[in-house]
């Protein structure tokens, strides 16, 4: 037995792709002033396999759930960096859901040469 699958799934994912969300994040005060639209990918290892939900949602990780949480807590905050609300995202979804892992890609849609910029964050519930 792998290492992983004693602990949970050890290749068993949920992935949230582009989900928009809307924040104030920025360094400046006029930045932050009106919330932006950003993007988030979010991937979560859940606690069970998913060969052992039997069909019962209350064994799995409800990702309407995430992605409601995700746009709550997003919409309360004021950063001045997208890696500060990257962080604080992760953190939450481990706290709130029964995950091991969750990894968080955030884009920020402000260079005007460039499509976004991004950062990715990866936390495990053991951090």
């Amino acid at each position: 037995m792998l290492i992983g699958q004693m602990n949970g799934s050890a290749g068993d994912k949920i992935h949230i792709q582009e989900l928009e969300i809307f924040a104030r994040v920025g360094v400046s005060d006029e930045e932050r002033a009106q919330p932006q639209r950003l993007t988030v990918n979010i991937t979560l290892s859940p606690r069970v396999r998913f060969c052992d939900l039997r069909e019962d949602i209350t064994r799995t990780i409800d990702y309407s759930a995430v992605c409601h949480e995700t746009r709550r807590l997003a919409g309360a905050r004021r950063d001045k960096l997208i890696e500060t609300l990257a962080g604080e995202i992760a953190d939450h979804l481990l706290r709130t859901f029964p995950a091991r892992q969750v990894s968080v890609e955030l884009r920020k849609f402000v260079l005007a040469d460039a499509r976004y910029a991004a950062v990715f964050v990866n936390r495990n519930a053991e951090d």
